[in-house]
């Protein structure tokens, strides 16, 4: 499994940058190679995206989730990966960092499977900054899901 991680900091207070990035169904908006995310229910989202010109698709379980703090997902259909976002609150600004571990699609193999590793590193830190941008430019988040969830198990 390969391995990224990337951080970046964000000009806005951490209740807000945690809240925009509950807003899951936002991703296609600042993720490069992401072309929809739907939630089916608190814990559980499926992803469609393009991963070196191919469409994939997966299903994922969110396995923790503490408000302002953290969000870990694993995969459970689909593409193998799994991964956490940290948020740290810095004088009214957010470092947000990110940890993915993941495996290159099957079938793809060979050079375009290196590529691939070696372009997500990239594409991470690209969405990174897509993301600081779009969080950045609005006056608010645009919503919010302050529920926990803790071994599994989801609290409101």
């Amino acid at each position: 499994m390969a391995h990224v991680e990337k951080s970046i900091e964000v000009e806005k207070p951490v209740d807000q940058v945690y809240a925009q990035w509950t807003q899951f169904e936002d991703f296609p908006k600042f993720m490069g190679n992401v072309e929809e995310v739907r939630q089916l229910d608190d814990k559980h989202l499926e992803w469609k995206a393009k991963v070196a010109g191919t469409e994939r698709r997966w299903k994922a379980e969110i396995v923790e989730q503490k408000p302002n703090q953290v969000i870990a997902w694993r995969a459970t259909t689909g593409d193998k990966n799994q991964g956490k976002v940290e948020f740290q609150p810095i004088d009214g600004r957010t470092m947000v960092k990110l940890a993915l571990d993941y495996d290159p699609p099957a079938g793809i193999a060979g050079e375009a499977g290196d590529k691939l590793v070696q372009a997500t590193p990239r594409s991470v830190e690209e969405d990174l900054k897509r993301f600081k941008q779009f969080i950045e430019q609005r006056p608010a988040p645009t919503g919010k899901w302050s529920g926990e969830i803790q071994s599994g198990q989801v609290r409101k």
